[in-house]
C-alpha cells in the first residue's frame, strides 16, 4: 500500500510545473515573439489575492501542457499587466490565463473559468 502512496506522490512531484517570470516589458516581448514559434501561456497573479493564489495552484496540479508557462506577479510589474491588456487587446483580470499563439491570445480566461484542459484542446 505504502508503494502505492508513493508512486502516486512522485509522479505529481514529476509533473511540476516550472514557471518562466515576467518581469520587465522585455520578458514580454520574448514571451510573444516566442508564441510564432509554439503556444505560450501567460498566467497574471495577484499576490494579494487568495483567489489568485487558489486558481495558480489549480494550474499547477492540473497542468500537462508541453509549452512554456509565464508568470506574471502583477503586483510588482503593473507596467507588465498593463502591456499585455494592450498588445493583446484583451481586458485586465487577475487571476487571468492567456494562451497566445502567432502574438494573438487564443484563450483567454479569469478565476474559475481557468481550464488546463479547455487549453490542451486549441492546441
Amino acid at each position: 500500500m505504502f508503494k502505492l502512496y508513493k508512486k502516486i506522490f512522485q509522479s505529481k512531484i514529476s509533473n511540476q510545473m516550472k514557471w518562466k517570470e515576467l518581469n520587465n516589458i522585455n520578458d514580454l516581448e520574448s514571451a510573444l515573439k516566442a508564441s510564432h514559434e509554439q503556444p505560450v501561456a501567460l498566467f497574471k497573479h495577484s499576490t494579494r489575492c487568495s483567489v489568485s493564489l487558489m486558481a495558480k495552484k489549480s494550474v499547477e496540479r492540473f497542468w500537462d501542457l508541453d509549452i512554456d508557462a509565464y508568470y506574471l506577479d502583477l503586483i510588482a510589474h503593473r507596467d507588465v499587466s498593463n502591456s499585455i491588456a494592450e498588445q493583446l487587446e484583451i481586458h485586465h483580470q487577475s487571476p487571468q490565463m492567456i494562451l497566445v499563439k502567432n502574438g494573438k491570445a487564443i484563450y483567454d480566461a479569469s478565476h474559475g473559468s481557468i481550464d488546463v484542459d479547455a487549453m490542451g484542446e486549441l492546441l
